[in-house]
């Protein structure tokens, strides 16, 4: 079964939450703070990881940055209510989704769940739409098989949410695509997000690709209506 870093500096989320993963099979491993669990993953990469924001001697926001300088383990973050800022922050540094304390325990594992078959999901074949054959749309090439992206020749580095979002816009190039639509590309259909967090996907998209190419304009926004790929 898959394993789970779980880092919080509260002791009795990480008993909670740890017998409620343990309890769908998962092997947890715990952290008190961000630095032992650098430390921890990096010797022992976890299949996912759930970060705390606020914690001693190494924050979770810091955690993630270090971690993206190497890996792209798929991130939960858990925040506060209050924490707007550090989500959208949270968002554009490359977590995968975020869950508000206080939070259901059944919300959490419906979630680890989802993030886990999408991960899985970008190493094999189970579609057509994600089949091992790049997907070519003009400057833009993707490759599903190695979960691999490039612009213009140049590296883009996608989480699997930014991905799969990509993917299902420039599958269909001039077609418009709802926020519910990339919804249900992006994520399981058990897990709710809002259109927020779509729209915070789309931001962090952009920006990746206008880091290569300042002038990358291929995202297209429909007011009140959703998103498309522009046409070539």
């Amino acid at each position: 079964m898959p394993t789970i870093a779980l880092v919080d500096d509260d002791r009795n989320i990480l008993t909670s939450v740890s017998i409620a993963l343990e309890n769908e099979g998962y092997r947890v491993q715990t952290y008190t703070d961000g630095a032992s669990a650098l430390e921890g993953i990096t010797k022992t990469p976890p299949d996912l990881a759930i970060f705390d924001i606020k914690m001693p001697r190494m924050d979770g926001m810091e955690l993630l940055r270090r971690l993206r300088q190497k890996s792209d383990l798929p991130v939960i973050f858990l925040t506060s209510k209050d924490e707007e800022i550090d989500e959208l922050f949270g968002l554009k540094m490359g977590a995968d989704d975020f869950i508000k304390k206080p939070f259901s325990q059944r919300l959490l594992v419906e979630r680890v769940k989802a993030i886990l078959r999408r991960s899985a999901g970008k190493d094999s074949v189970t579609s057509k739409e994600n089949s091992a054959q790049a997907l070519v749309r003009g400057q833009l090439v993707m490759d599903p098989e190695r979960h691999a992206s490039t612009w213009k020749g140049l590296p883009v580095t996608l989480t699997v949410t930014e991905f799969l979002i990509l993917q299902a816009l420039a599958t269909r190039p001039g077609v418009v695509k709802s926020r519910d639509a990339l919804m249900d590309a992006a994520y399981d259909d058990q897990v709710y997000v809002d259109d927020r967090t779509i729209d915070s996907h789309i931001k962090r998209l952009r920006k990746k690709f206008k880091a290569v190419d300042d002038d990358f304009e291929m995202i297209e926004t429909l007011y009140g209506v959703g998103y498309r790929f522009r046409e070539a």
